[in-house]
């Protein structure tokens, strides 16, 4: 018998459509009415929160890490039920600070309880096989959406409303979902976790654009951040202007993560002048080269909250 843990925390897959086609949420989460008929499967049910997942911070990733942490020993798999704006924050926050063998997976659903194609009940069902399948132990925290499983590592929202939105841009689909099968294409070479017992850092994420300049950079130099994500061009560049503004936040030892704004490929130095990405390396800017601005975000924290020194810091966020 598999004890599956089953972690509710809000989101569309719990909410419900009014007469004017408005989703909001409600007193009950129907998610706790749904009775599936899992051969040797044992659950227990939690409602930890009821949050739009636009609510949800890194307080509340604590909150649900804490749990999980709290359950081992116990459980053989967890599944968690999100909102699908922040999930794959969430997912790679809990991804990158629990070291469990034991599978977790999330789910959630673009269209609520009692529109017409909800895909809730069976993102839920399709969630608990995976927890309860032998093959996804010791793979991180996976994403189970409309039939396919997505690494934490490389997964993102691609469309607002479209349930096949979930995808992995750099990596491609980590696993299929059949009517009888549970099939891996491929497994992950192992990530580093650390222990988390604070999300106190305060770490904006901004966009580069045309014709940027470094004022922002500065005033947000003045606020006393602990540190800056900056989507930048390319493979990750700058204009002149903003490149300064990067120096003046490196001058004053904020650390700053460059990603890249676009929707696919691997952030890394290549071109080497005032504001090229190679010129950015050489002034102290650590580049993450494969995650996009939210979760090199999460990423900073967590190690900014472990304290690790520059050279750590650089390897863990350069970390593929």
């Amino acid at each position: 018998m598999k004890n599956i843990l089953v972690l509710h925390t809000g989101g569309t897959i719990a909410m419900h459509a009014d007469a004017d086609g408005d989703v909001e949420t409600g007193p009950d989460n129907p998610l706790n009415q749904a009775d599936f008929s899992l051969p040797d499967v044992q659950l227990t049910v939690e409602n930890i929160f009821n949050l739009p997942s636009e609510y949800i911070g890194p307080e509340h990733m604590l909150q649900i890490q804490q749990r999980i942490l709290a359950a081992q020993g116990q459980v053989d798999g967890v599944v968690i039920t999100h909102g699908t704006d922040t999930l794959e924050e969430t997912a790679y926050f809990l991804d990158n600070t629990l070291d469990v063998d034991f599978p977790i997976a999330m789910t959630g659903a673009m269209r609520s309880a009692n529109e017409l194609g909800s895909d809730g009940l069976y993102n839920y069902q399709t969630a608990l096989r995976v927890a309860a399948d032998d093959q996804s132990a010791n793979r991180g925290v996976l994403v189970v959406m409309n039939d396919e499983i997505h690494a934490a590592r490389f997964v993102t929202k691609t469309h607002t409303t479209n349930v096949a939105t979930f995808a992995s841009p750099v990596s491609g689909t980590m696993g299929l979902i059949t009517k009888r099968r549970i099939i891996y294409l491929y497994d992950l070479v192992p990530g580093k976790t650390f222990p988390i017992q604070a999300v106190s850092k305060n770490i904006p994420v901004l966009k580069a654009y045309a014709g940027m300049n470094g004022q922002l950079l500065e005033l947000l130099a003045a606020t006393g951040i602990d540190g800056l994500v900056i989507e930048a061009l390319g493979a990750g560049n700058l204009g002149q202007e903003a490149a300064l503004g990067v120096q003046h936040l490196l001058n004053r030892q904020i650390p700053v993560v460059i990603v890249s704004r676009s929707f696919n490929g691997i952030a890394e130095p290549v071109y080497d002048y005032l504001g090229g990405g190679t010129q950015l390396e050489k002034a102290g800017a650590i580049f993450a080269a494969s995650i996009n601005g939210q979760k090199a975000r999460l990423k900073l924290l967590i190690g900014l909250e472990n304290h690790l020194n520059k050279a750590a810091l650089n390897d863990y966020l350069h970390q593929f």
